[in-house]
């Protein structure tokens, strides 16, 4: 038996926004390092699907639809992972939504309420949810996942930008806070990964080589090569590390 692949085993694990892209890959990591895996996203024929696929390569894996803008929805989340698992060791708050694309006068105060409910109170919520259940269990670890738009704005994204800026100020809240209940929270700010979300950057060619030729290391990452890095915040590989804002973007902050 080889530890290395075995540095989650019996943690119970909640990663939203998980039936594709980067969630997705963070599933199937925390799965083949053991752990038990409650795939979420708003869709349950896609949870579903995912789980097939994670059980198929021998994981032990529960999918449950959830809407993270609904209070209850995250209320059932927590509920049903307790139900079927016992309790909760890692918090992936993954799911983010960014419905529009332009000028920060241009918005308007329902998509500024979407995007705050979605990509940081539903983060703040769903992590007090598990808090006391991480408690019981004796720590915890919170990963956010951030982007470097929230260090570095780009023009059109602007809500976005400033939406994850607040989810790295509440990975830190949270670090600072409940440190002393060895709950750790740190983020991960992914740069340009191919997602869905990314699409209209990498499916241009000239759009993408322009985008990347700018970089230190000069392409497009996937999804799953943000696996490493959440693998070990959410291992006790990085069990003295907290508050931490750690970027994967090929160099895109120093380029």
């Amino acid at each position: 038996m080889n530890p290395q692949t075995e540095k989650l085993k019996d943690k119970v694990a909640i990663i939203t926004g998980s039936s594709k892209g980067i969630g997705a890959e963070i599933a199937k990591a925390f799965a083949a390092q053991k752990a038990k895996v409650v795939v979420s996203s708003r869709n349950q024929a896609a949870v579903d699907q995912m789980a097939g696929e994670i059980i198929a390569a021998g994981g032990t894996v529960m999918a449950k639809a959830c809407h993270v803008g609904r209070p209850e929805e995250l209320e059932s989340l927590v509920n049903f992972t307790i139900e079927h698992f016992g309790g909760i060791d890692i918090l992936v708050n993954n799911a983010a939504t960014n419905p529009v694309y332009g000028k920060l006068q241009e918005s308007t105060p329902e998509v500024f309420d979407k995007i705050m409910d979605v990509n940081v109170k539903a983060c703040w919520s769903l992590a007090n949810l598990c808090y006391p259940h991480m408690v019981k269990r004796g720590g915890g670890s919170v990963i956010n996942i951030a982007s470097v738009e929230g260090l570095k704005p780009s023009v059109g994204l602007g809500l976005y930008s400033v939406s994850k800026a607040a989810l790295i100020m509440l990975t830190k809240s949270q670090a600072k806070e409940w440190g002393r209940k060895n709950i750790r929270s740190n983020a991960i700010c992914p740069g340009l990964i191919q997602t869905k979300f990314s699409q209209s950057i990498w499916q241009d060619d000239d759009t993408l080589k322009q985008f990347t030729q700018m970089l230190p290391l000069p392409r497009m990452a996937m999804p799953e090569e943000m696996t490493g890095l959440a693998t070990f915040l959410a291992s006790e590989d990085s069990s003295y590390v907290t508050g931490g804002v750690y970027t994967a973007d090929g160099g895109y902050m120093i380029a």
